[in-house]
């Protein structure tokens, strides 16, 4: 049977593949061996360093068919950096259509986590970040969002190390690329594959409240994690235009609608940024906002843009609002920096190699933060 066009073994589940190796002729015990090799070995080359292991018939059905119209999403650094410190390596990784996006891949006490994108460039436009500056090109495919993570897999383990977490914090809005990104949170689940733990995996988002209320209805396996940096409507819009469409009011009825139907701990983002959202009233304000909900705070010092002029906040405003928020009985945390030195935030590492350029969207696609 012919197979489809532009099919990305990548993205298949295993009863997929299994469906698939058996329409073309194979046996469905061959779809073991070559999930395995992409998802638990994250191999790069299917019919190179793995060949020599499959079955005949599937290594002559992998040689005939892939590079045509069978994919597999493999992704190589076009420029990387490692922090002064070795603690953070920051990738940019080229796409076939000569898009860019970029991976970070950072240690905390012999764990290791990679931050993920999920989009080209960001429809939310949040006025701080790297990535929103550029405004929106397209959303990654499932197999484009895994090859960043077997990307990292794959950099440990000549280390002898293993990657831990996995958190969709990179480029983009993951909730507005809600179906790639699940798909490939569940491939990434599978016992047979990467087989990483759900309690390891998260999902941020800025606040797109259909995603979050869609994550809670469908009790998906992951944590989430919600950037607030606003405690008012007024205060938090100036920051994040998304909150003309979805409420700082709204955002907060979703989180407690989330707790209420998973019973998961939400961890809330704050950036720190001098003057703008780091006084006392407004740590005050965050506490009355969080009154009832199991919450952990992360503060983030905020990583300086060309794009924004606000600066990071004092070392003693940081630990002011910290304090105030961990007397009032809310866990928080001051999120520990990696990767400043090698522009580590979202988005800084492509906007320094390019000027800031406002994309127009992908065909039938709206802008979120328009």
């Amino acid at each position: 049977m012919p197979l489809p066009s532009a099919l990305n073994l990548l993205e298949l589940s295993f009863k997929d593949l299994e469906v698939l190796l058996v329409e073309q002729g194979l046996r469905p015990a061959h779809a073991k061996p070559l999930f395995q090799a992409m998802h638990h070995r994250a191999s790069a080359n299917l019919k190179g360093d793995e060949g020599g292991n499959f079955p005949a018939p599937l290594q002559r059905w992998l040689e005939a068919n892939l590079g045509g119209r069978l994919r597999h999403d493999v992704l190589m650094p076009r420029q990387g950096q490692v922090s002064g410190d070795a603690l953070a390596q920051k990738h940019l990784l080229a796409l076939e259509d000569g898009q860019e996006i970029e991976t970070v891949l950072m240690t905390y006490a012999q764990r290791h986590t990679v931050c993920v994108s999920t989009q080209v460039g960001c429809a939310m436009g949040c006025v701080f970040c790297a990535t929103g500056q550029m405004g929106f090109v397209r959303h990654l495919r499932a197999g484009e969002i895994l090859a960043q993570v077997h990307l990292a897999r794959r950099l440990l383990a000549t280390q002898g190390q293993r990657l831990r977490n996995v958190v969709f914090m990179g480029m983009g809005e993951p909730l507005h690329n809600y179906d790639e990104v699940i798909k490939a949170l569940h491939l990434l689940l599978e016992t047979r594959g990467a087989n990483l733990g759900a309690e390891h995996i998260s999902i941020s988002t800025v606040g797109v409240v259909p995603g979050i209320l869609r994550l809670a209805r469908e009790r998906q396996p992951c944590n989430l994690a919600v950037s607030l940096h606003g405690s008012s409507e007024e205060e938090r819009a100036k920051l994040i235009p998304v909150n003309q469409r979805w409420p700082l009011s709204e955002l907060m009825a979703a989180c407690r609608q989330y707790q209420q139907l998973t019973g998961k701990r939400i961890f809330f983002a704050w950036t720190l940024i001098e003057g703008i959202n780091d006084h006392p009233e407004q740590a005050q304000r965050l506490i009355a906002l969080l009154r009832g909900i199991d919450a952990h705070v992360n503060l983030i010092p905020l990583n300086e843009t060309a794009g924004y002029q606000g600066r990071e906040s004092a070392e003693d405003s940081c630990s002011r609002f910290h304090r105030l928020i961990q007397q009032a009985g809310i866990a928080c945390t001051i999120r520990q920096r990696r990767g400043i030195d090698v522009a580590a935030g979202c988005g800084q590492l492509k906007a320094q190699r390019r000027p800031r350029q406002r994309a127009e969207p992908q065909q039938g696609e709206e802008p979120i933060a328009g």
